[in-house]
């Protein structure tokens, strides 16, 4: 798959094609049927297939003191484009002058010039332009008197629930891993890179690989049975604590999790942990041995879930 940055202008053997548009933050069920369409449709025609999103998300031009509340990271993202089949992604600057663009002068400098696109997908409730004042209909109504035809998707439902960002993020918030998992059609993944923490870990015997969480958003506190994906692909169980740590000070927001049955140097490297599901909330314990006592049922139950996950 291709990658366009910034304002770059499609190449000749890209112009022409069908494009997904969207922020797709999460790339979920929904988004899926999106692309999807975009997809199927450049392949009925012989045509390339595109998708585009922005970078960064426009709540975040907008808002930019708004809590975190990422899906995926821009890398992860690419991937599940490619994943999708895609032939190239358009990553999409969002910044003051293309969020000052009015919905036709959108249309004519990145779906016509920059693009050439003869295709463009969207959700049924996609916005546009200058104060949203662009629609699916609208731009449905542009494409007629320009290059592209369109095709909105209605919202995709599962078991008897309507796929969205936000119903997803609600259920990360409450700890629902699984319908989360359902709605994505994968478990939640935060990516970071393994950092030095204060290595009490590694004196009770449980060395953790320690994350910042960035961007994502900040699922339940608490303790996860988590499955982690090393840099060379190998998939690892562990248990992880996801929190501020409140039997420990300063309190410091982290993703710590404990690679079972496993052990290596990780620090430094880049590592997926998959949130399978929310054991436990954080507590206070009587010291260091009920603590020290209390990881051990954590590890044994998060090792039962692990082997009887559907995911």
């Amino acid at each position: 798959m291709e990658i366009l940055r910034q304002a770059a202008v499609a190449p000749a053997h890209l112009r022409g094609g069908a494009l997904a548009l969207g922020n797709f933050d999460g790339v979920h069920r929904g988004h899926q049927a999106v692309i999807g369409a975009a997809v199927a449709h450049a392949r009925a025609a012989g045509q390339p297939a595109l998708v585009a999103t922005f970078d960064p998300h426009p709540s975040l031009f907008f808002r930019p003191e708004t809590e975190p509340f990422a899906l995926t990271g821009m890398a992860q993202k690419l991937e599940h484009f490619e994943a999708l089949g895609v032939d190239a992604a358009v990553v999409i600057p969002f910044d003051a002058a293309v969020a000052g663009l009015l919905a036709d002068d959108f249309a004519d400098r990145w779906l016509v010039n920059r693009l050439g696109v003869s295709h463009v997908v969207t959700g049924t409730d996609f916005t546009f332009g200058k104060g949203r004042s662009g629609s699916a209909t609208t731009l449905t109504a542009l494409g007629a008197t320009r290059t592209f035809t369109t095709h909105a998707v209605a919202p995709v439902a599962v078991g008897g629930m309507q796929v969205s960002s936000t119903r997803i993020r609600e259920a990360l918030v409450a700890g629902d891993m699984a319908t989360a998992a359902m709605l994505l059609t994968r478990p939640f993944a935060i990516r970071g890179s393994v950092e030095h923490g204060d290595k009490r870990g590694r004196t009770i015997g449980v060395p953790t690989a320690n994350m910042a969480l960035g961007d994502y958003l900040r699922p339940r506190y608490g303790v996860y049975a988590v499955r982690v994906r090393l840099p060379d692909g190998e998939c690892v169980h562990g248990v992880a604590n996801l929190g501020v740590r409140p039997m420990f000070t300063p309190p410091k927001l982290l993703l710590e999790s404990w690679l079972l049955d496993w052990s290596g140097d990780l620090y430094g490297q880049v590592l997926d942990v998959e949130l399978i599901r929310h054991l436990r909330d954080e507590q206070t314990l009587d010291g260091l041995d009920a603590l020290m006592a209390q990881i051990g049922r954590d590890a044994e139950q998060a090792k039962a879930v692990l082997a009887a996950s559907a995911f």
